[in-house]
């Protein structure tokens, strides 16, 4: 496709050149969990009115936040920052039991947007704590995915954060060991970590089912197909968004000869386009599409109107609304949609 650039001012604009081109990464942006968890923000403002507590960012985009903030949505760190009785939502990356507990004590109506796939990873750490094994769960210290699986089952849960440190891993019994892991982190490296363990444990359990969520494996499909063709990858995302992160590395790692991450079109140095002929575009999973359209325009003007989309993968899952809100909207005669909207609005 072409995108047609609005007029620019004569002193910012490159002439279209022949052979400028961008490839468009697809799928890109919005997973089923990310979709989920905003809507569940946008249906809680409407039906509850403002304001609505959110713990911690319901998901790690900036533009969302921010325009969540100005619809009445307050974000905090801790539990104990919600007013008693009012209404909290938790975020997409799930929290530990403890705060389920601390909502409890302070009276707080909760709304839970865990997205299901980590959910998932949860119930997965509850089942092998039951079993007494050790769990290697290989992610990023800190990240809030983290903390809330780590929280399932502390006592049995060992953090591994990269293919090395897989030497520093102790294990009580190495007959009884399963890694799990971060649902948004790079498949290669976590592929690489978990064949460091099996050397070091050999009957190391597999999870079930792929922790690693079918989005961030799509995103980065699509990146490793383009990667050796672009002489720049741009990803919109935040920098707090493991996902995104993780795309640029992605792309440096595969072939890109440049690599940057973006909240906004703006933030695009002209500079980085000198010599460019191939630019790749992609998002993060927590990322809406308005903000991809922003960096294409802005691409467009500098003559990068020839848009090919490459797809690795065609996504269709979606995930019905929290239960505690699907419950309200229904006693209300609200609208109870139970599949996430995919529109065209300021955040979709």
């Amino acid at each position: 496709m072409t995108i047609a650039a609005e007029t620019p001012d004569a002193d910012t604009t490159a002439t279209a050149s022949e052979g400028k081109r961008v490839l468009l990464a697809a799928p890109r942006g919005y997973c089923a969990g990310v979709d989920r968890a905003v809507v569940t923000v946008e249906k809680a403002l409407d039906l509850y009115g403002p304001p609505v507590y959110v713990r911690k960012e319901i998901v790690h985009n900036k533009h969302v936040v921010t325009t969540l903030e100005k619809r009445g949505a307050i974000f905090v760190d801790e539990t104990q920052e919600v007013p008693e009785g009012a209404t909290v939502i938790f975020s997409a990356h799930g929290v530990a039991p403890i705060v389920h507990d601390e909502a409890k004590a302070l009276s707080l109506k909760t709304i839970d947007a865990t997205c299901p796939l980590v959910t998932k990873v949860h119930r997965e750490a509850k089942r092998f704590a039951g079993d007494d094994f050790d769990i290697l769960l290989i992610g990023h210290e800190g990240h809030e995915e983290v903390v809330g699986t780590s929280g399932e089952a502390p006592e049995h849960i060992t953090l591994v954060q990269s293919p090395d440190h897989v030497d520093e891993v102790v294990v009580r019994d190495p007959d009884k060991v399963v890694w799990l892991s971060q649902t948004t982190l790079s498949v290669d490296e976590t592929m690489e970590t978990v064949r460091r363990l099996r050397e070091r444990f050999p009957k190391l359990q597999d999870p079930p089912s792929d922790d690693i969520c079918y989005a961030t494996q799509n995103r980065q499909l699509a990146v490793k197909q383009m990667a050796a063709q672009t002489d720049l990858m741009i990803v919109v995302g935040s920098r707090n968004s493991s996902n995104s992160v993780r795309l640029v590395e992605v792309a440096l790692e595969h072939g890109a000869r440049d690599g940057h991450l973006v909240d906004y079109a703006d933030e695009i140095a002209d500079e980085w386009l000198d010599g460019v002929t191939t630019v790749g575009v992609t998002s993060g999973a927590s990322v809406p599409e308005v903000l991809v359209r922003d960096v294409l325009q802005f691409l467009a003007i500098r003559g990068f109107t020839d848009v090919e989309t490459v797809t690795a993968a065609e996504e269709s899952l979606l995930f019905a609304l929290p239960n505690e809100l699907r419950r309200d909207l229904k006693a209300r005669g609200a609208d109870q949609t139970e599949e996430i909207r995919h529109d065209a609005g300021s955040l979709h």
